[in-house]
């Protein structure tokens, strides 16, 4: 784990390069990711009479993304990172010409199918910011995802000015966009042919902490026995309600705002506040787990999560929604990174396919239930109760990282 204050020898250029292009393949694939949001449901409802159904394409490709994880990441693991990041570009190109058949065709079953293809791509696109981890040291383990993470910034940028852009170009309407799609996808295959990735030969790793004292090579150990280590624990519950408060506030917030009778206008700038917010902090919260600790940002993540809750249920005017999404993004970004960092620390190098592979599925699958029951219950139930469920799963996440700063606190209380 990251120390406090922790002194690190400079990245050469090489590795410097390396991260600046998988940040680079982290934007673009975000893009496509955002340009999916953006377009799909817009374009279903030109031709698909059943609104409730427009958003199942996205639906199918959270559901993709839960199938797909371990397959993914098990692929990384035995055949390397360019192998595995490529075949997941491919099924972007693949996802994106299918679900622009369906497009065409005006079939909502294939528009379907696409997004269920497009998951493969999207459990692929969140494999980068363990593979940055590889490049680098262990003291840059926080930079290395914090600055990969803030490849989200350029994405928030590319995905809706492509869709601008391309929307009414071909017909019928946003055609052109999954195009535009197919198209960054086959960038980022490019692209990740110049990252020079480490190799790890199957069951093997030149870790020390993989070896035993004789100098043996340590066999990989049971998930269940990794996934049961109270730091592994720990980190996933914290990842998990890092992005199920974010997905379920941000998800329902569209419709709170436009439920209070403020434009739609408005919806768009909160939304764009709420994930400058996620993804602008990237660019220090590496640095600041190098200098605090990463249990510490981690409860600076909960804070910011909190006080984004007591903006929401301070009232439901244009201020309240902006600065409690934006608090939201922001707290997302420090209690994730510090997640994904810890999450590192607890397997070894042969064991990192199958225990990144089972942090995402449950993460994830958390993502895609949060942004289904998001807008059933703020129908129903209304805009402050959704904020006070949030803060019960604030408190889960509390308890998980308060226990572990105590913890990692009483070897240095027991040296004094």
């Amino acid at each position: 784990m990251t120390s406090p204050g922790q002194t690190v020898q400079r990245l050469d250029r090489r590795t410097q390069t390396n991260l600046f292009l998988l940040a680079a393949c982290q934007a673009l694939g975000q893009a496509c990711n955002t340009m999916m949001f953006a377009a799909t449901a817009l374009s279903i409802v030109t031709f698909y009479p059943d609104r409730d159904l427009a958003t199942l394409p996205v639906t199918l490709q959270h559901l993709g993304v839960m199938l797909s994880v371990f397959p993914a990441a098990l692929l990384m693991q035995r055949h390397g990172r360019r192998v595995g990041f490529r075949t997941g570009s491919a099924f972007g190109m693949a996802g994106a010409v299918v679900i622009g058949t369906g497009l065409y065709l005006a079939n909502f079953w294939i528009m379907c199918l696409g997004g269920l293809v497009l998951g493969y791509a999207v459990a692929s696109l969140h494999q980068y910011r363990f593979a940055a981890v590889e490049l680098v040291a262990a003291p840059w383990r926080a930079k290395a995802i914090s600055w990969v993470t803030a490849g989200g910034v350029a994405a928030g940028v590319i995905g809706p000015s492509l869709v601008r852009v391309t929307h009414d170009q071909w017909m019928p309407i946003y055609l052109a966009t999954y195009a535009a799609m197919f198209a960054v996808h086959a960038t980022v295959f490019v692209v990740v042919s110049f990252i020079r990735f480490p190799a790890v030969p199957v069951g093997t790793a030149p870790a020390a902490s993989n070896t035993t004292g004789a100098g043996h090579i340590a066999p990989p150990r049971p998930l269940f026995e990794i996934a049961t280590q109270p730091r592994f624990m720990a980190a996933v519950i914290a990842a998990m309600v890092a992005f199920g408060v974010m997905s379920f506030l941000m998800s329902a917030s569209p419709l709170a705002i436009v439920a209070c009778g403020l434009p739609h206008a408005e919806a768009h700038w909160v939304i764009f506040l709420h994930v400058m917010g996620m993804f602008v902090p990237a660019f220090f919260t590496g640095s600041l787990i190098m200098r605090f600790g990463t249990t510490p940002v981690m409860l600076a993540g909960i804070a910011l999560f909190a006080l984004g809750v007591v903006a929401g249920l301070g009232g439901l005017d244009a201020w309240n929604f902006r600065i409690a999404l934006m608090l939201n993004g922001v707290g997302w970004n420090f209690l994730f990174v510090g997640a994904t960092t810890l999450v590192t620390t607890c397997y070894r190098p042969n064991e990192r396919g199958k225990s990144q592979a089972m942090n995402d599925f449950l993460v994830f699958g958390t993502t895609a239930t949060a942004s289904f029951l998001a807008g059933f219950l703020q129908e129903r139930l209304g805009w402050f109760t959704l904020n006070w469920f949030s803060v019960l799963l604030l408190v889960v996440a509390l308890g998980a990282v308060g226990w572990l700063w105590v913890q990692e606190r009483r070897p240095a209380a027991a040296t004094a």
